[in-house]
């Protein structure tokens, strides 16, 4: 097929100063798909030569303003950020990247148009959202439990990164930092009041990422974002983290790319029991119910550093990681996608 694919982000290392979590998934995705013989033309803007000066080798094709003749489009779903991208095109400081998505589908989603794929990566199209009722159309969330109507596309870790892990040499490594977090702060206040605060405490930490909003916690050590290059490295050094999501990610077992980024780095995911279906994410002995359970966990985590039962402790994450194995969403991706034209090509008949 000739995928259109539309996403705001980086296929390379992009910036330092960006949000874009899909750079640990992205680019293996879609080296996937090239090398199971599909086509793709990227319709947004390519933010790695113009913001990055990453020309990727010239290995990807791009086309930011036209409308091509593509079989199925596919987007990572963009909304409206207050003052971001709802302003005018010329005025200082905006992104393009929601104008442009609407452009796409008023082109291709129409009831007999091109059928269309929308992967909602952060839970933010509405159920009441038109375009899960249009003709063509069809949701894809990287969540356990989907929404209802909506297709489950977890984030995809690279089969290759999965099998070269290994776990002895990974419990070998020196781990100075007890509890370390990569990520932003948004809608993970509470979560991180009620598990990583207090913990922090009481054991070497770090929080890199951005956090404007940090007075409630003055013993917290918080740093500014690393570039993306730099997290394998920090999680490398770092004994555990916290999985912390926002509620609305909770509610629906959708986990981010930070637990095969920490895992693959023998960093040992903590997860709080409230997630929805945690067991298919991380070991029992790794699920935590309270702050005073956290340090318990650490505590024991210190306790075994280095030894066997450390190792078999990462190869037990690793193993949990196959549900979010590349060649599995790739499957699906491609299944959801043959179904989308499949069905489109039956209602124009």
């Amino acid at each position: 097929m000739r995928i259109g694919y539309s996403f705001w982000g980086f296929l390379g290392p992009g910036i330092t100063d960006t949000p874009d979590g899909g750079r640990s998934h992205r680019r293996p995705l879609v080296d996937a798909l090239l090398a199971r013989g599909h086509e793709i033309v990227f319709l947004q803007t390519d933010r790695d030569r113009v913001e990055a000066g990453d020309h990727l080798g010239g290995a990807y094709s791009f086309d930011a303003h036209g409308f091509p003749d593509i079989d199925v489009l596919f987007l990572e779903w963009r909304w409206p950020i207050q003052g971001r991208n709802t302003t005018p095109c010329d005025s200082p400081g905006h992104s393009c990247d929601l104008h442009r998505q609407d452009d796409l589908l008023r082109h291709y989603a129409r009831p007999d148009g091109t059928p269309t794929l929308i992967w909602d990566k952060d839970r933010q199209l509405s159920p009441e959202d038109p375009w899960r009722h249009t003709l063509g159309v069809h949701v894809c969330e990287a969540a356990l439990t989907p929404s209802p109507g909506a297709h489950r596309l977890l984030f995809p870790v690279d089969d290759a990164l999965l099998d070269a892990a290994d776990p002895v040499r990974l419990a070998e490594q020196p781990r100075p930092i007890s509890l370390a977090y990569v990520g932003n702060q948004y809608d993970r206040d509470n979560a991180f009041d009620t598990f990583f605060a207090p913990a922090a405490r009481h054991v070497p930490h770090q929080v890199v990422g951005k956090w404007p909003r940090t007075s409630a916690w003055p013993h917290v050590t918080f740093l500014e974002r690393i570039p993306f290059t730099e997290v394998h490295r920090l999680y490398g050094r770092s004994l555990a983290t916290l999985l912390l999501l926002p509620e609305r990610y909770a509610a629906a077992g959708q986990m981010t790319q930070r637990i095969f980024e920490a895992a693959l780095a023998g960093c040992l995911p903590l997860a709080p029991a409230s997630i929805t279906g945690i067991e298919a994410f991380v070991p029992p002995s790794l699920i935590v119910f309270d702050s005073d359970d956290v340090a318990r966990r650490i505590t024991m985590l210190r306790a075994i550093t280095g030894s066997a039962e450390h190792a078999g402790l990462i190869a037990a994450c690793l193993q949990h990681l196959d549900l979010f194995r590349l060649s599995r969403q790739v499957e699906a991706l491609e299944s959801l996608m043959a179904g989308a034209v499949d069905r489109m090509e039956g209602a124009a008949r």
